[in-house]
């Protein structure tokens, strides 16, 4: 049987370089105060006896984790991983922080919490309680649950809140909901439709409110009447279906709808494929999200594009560097863009108001 390979230690870093602990330990931790050469010593030393820092050796050198802690609503991702329908909202808030992180030297952790749970400080105490992390990215609805937010503050833990743009403790971020919806009704108005309708999320998210203010905003801005043309739904598809039905049987049928999420907007072409309506040609359609699916639809959606794995990243970063110079005292918004695809069209001449 042939030997087992020991694993390389810091102690043989600080051996082959010819420095102490100490000063591994340092530049490891990115600590200030050490040469730039001594630096390149020692990261030489490392590479060349491939040594991986563990997390458990950062923590016991100093106060930090190396941990971020990123919750995410239990109940609406279980449903959207079992429905298996192209949602890529956790993907992408994965993609950017755990890459940025591991840039960094961190891990990203990933948790789902229940909001709507009696257990939820219990719930997310222990986690916090476990793993001790640096830093914490709140999305919503937890953005602005003031029992999670409180909790969090009251711990001394830097979070950021995604979604939300209220005053109070951790770093406010949104992705430009409202700048998108006006960027949506603008992109519509300027292909000549004036009767634009809209199908919002549910009220519980702050961005469903948001989403709203930016279409009435370009709607009055070109001086449009929005009475009638407004719907609710809570981003899945049924609801969009209904919304989208009550909205094409009104008594004056829009010529194009926005749907704040891509499953209500595929139920929009759904709706309008029972009504004999062509898209983009008897009605056009724009989509929030931009996940996956929206391409491989009939006709592909034109959508607006949610930066989540650059907001996720942001978040990382700010959390990191928020023990040694606190976080903005501003919102950070990070905005997305609108990708035109073929569900949007200049409105037919016969269709104007």
């Amino acid at each position: 049987m042939g030997r087992r390979r020991q694993s390389v230690t810091i102690k043989h870093v600080a051996a082959d370089a010819g420095v102490s602990l100490q000063t591994v330990s340092r530049v490891i931790n990115n600590e200030p105060n050490v040469r730039p050469a001594m630096k390149a010593k020692v990261q030489a030393s490392i590479e060349k006896l491939g040594y991986v820092p563990s997390i458990a050796a950062q923590r016991m050198s100093g106060s930090r984790s190396y941990l971020i802690l990123a919750i995410n609503d239990r109940d609406r991702t279980i449903a959207d991983w079992k429905a298996r329908d192209g949602r890529d909202w956790v993907d992408q808030m994965l993609l950017g922080g755990m890459l940025t992180a591991a840039e960094l030297g961190y891990r990203m952790i990933f948790e789902l919490v229940d909001t709507h749970s009696d257990h939820v400080e219990r719930e997310l105490g222990a986690a916090i309680a476990a793993l001790q992390p640096d830093g914490v990215i709140v999305t919503p609805p937890h953005s602005e649950n003031a029992q999670i937010t409180g909790l969090l503050a009251e711990s001394g833990i830097p979070f950021a809140r995604i979604g939300s743009k209220e005053a109070g403790p951790g770093i406010a971020m949104t992705m430009g909901d409202e700048l998108l919806a006006g960027k949506a009704t603008d992109h519509l108005i300027e292909l000549g439709h004036t009767r634009i309708g809209f199908i919002s999320g549910p009220a519980e998210y702050s961005l469903t409110s948001w989403r709203v203010d930016g279409w009435r905003e370009a709607m009055a801005n070109a001086e449009f009447d929005c009475d009638g043309l407004l719907e609710p739904g809570d981003f899945g598809f049924e609801s969009g279906l209904a919304a989208a039905r009550a909205l094409l049987d009104g008594d004056i049928r829009p010529t194009a709808i926005i749907a704040s999420s891509d499953q209500m907007a595929l139920a929009t072409l759904e709706a309008a494929k029972e009504r004999g309506l062509n898209v983009p040609k008897d009605l056009s359609v724009i989509s929030f999200d931009n996940t996956p699916i929206v391409r491989f639809s009939n006709p592909p959606l034109t959508a607006l594009d949610q930066p989540i794995s650059a907001t996720a990243a942001r978040a990382v970063e700010l959390l990191i560097d928020a023990k040694k110079n606190g976080h903005p005292s501003e919102p950070v918004v990070l905005e997305g863009e609108l990708v035109v695809r073929g569900s949007t069209a200049r409105v037919a001449a016969g269709a104007r108001a």
